[in-house]
């Protein structure tokens, strides 16, 4: 039996990107109270990677009032229940225009599992060719570049790279390095 148990729930907002509700619960002790919950559907995250270097997006980031380096990343729109690896190459290459000739699952994330029920599919990109980016609206202001893995890790370590799917995405390449 899970320790809280939904009694009600009700939609309190809605876009094309995501769902919040608020759940009345009970905990096993009998007491009650309230969930605010996101709901967004998968997102794909993709470490594109030449053997040396990581190639990365960076864009403002609106909730933080900050631009943020990252991997490419995101769900489809309207809700949409995408396939992992499909909307992983479409992220890649809408957002970089590199088109992977191996695309290889790393494993899962949760994006925030306190107040979001998003999970993230990661994917390590190889093999890589150059072709035309096809950003969304809210993505025209994206910057993308190569870093060398030496770098990429003084960004982490100097706090230029926060994103924590970013960091997610990279321990899970570490530990499947560590595996080979």
């Amino acid at each position: 039996m899970d320790p809280v148990q939904r009694v009600s729930s009700r939609e309190v907002y809605r876009n094309n990107w995501m769902t919040v509700r608020e759940d009345a619960v009970r905990r096993l002790d009998g007491s009650e109270g309230i969930y605010a919950v996101v709901d967004k559907p998968t997102c794909a995250v993709v470490i594109p990677f030449d053997g040396a270097r990581f190639h990365l997006v960076e864009q403002f980031r609106y909730p933080l009032g900050l631009r943020r380096w990252e991997f490419p990343m995101g769900t489809a729109p309207d809700l949409a229940d995408v396939p992992p690896p499909e909307l992983a190459a479409r992220e890649l290459r809408e957002e970089t225009g590199l088109i992977a000739g191996s695309m290889t699952d790393l494993g899962v994330t949760d994006v925030a599992a306190g107040m979001s029920s998003q999970r993230g599919r990661v994917f390590l990109a190889t093999d890589l060719t150059q072709g035309d980016v096809q950003r969304e609206l809210e993505e025209q202001d994206m910057r993308t570049t190569w870093f060398e893995r030496g770098e990429f890790e003084k960004m982490i370590a100097s706090g230029d790279i926060t994103d924590a799917q970013t960091l997610a995405a990279y321990a899970l390449l570490l530990m499947r390095e560590r595996r080979s």
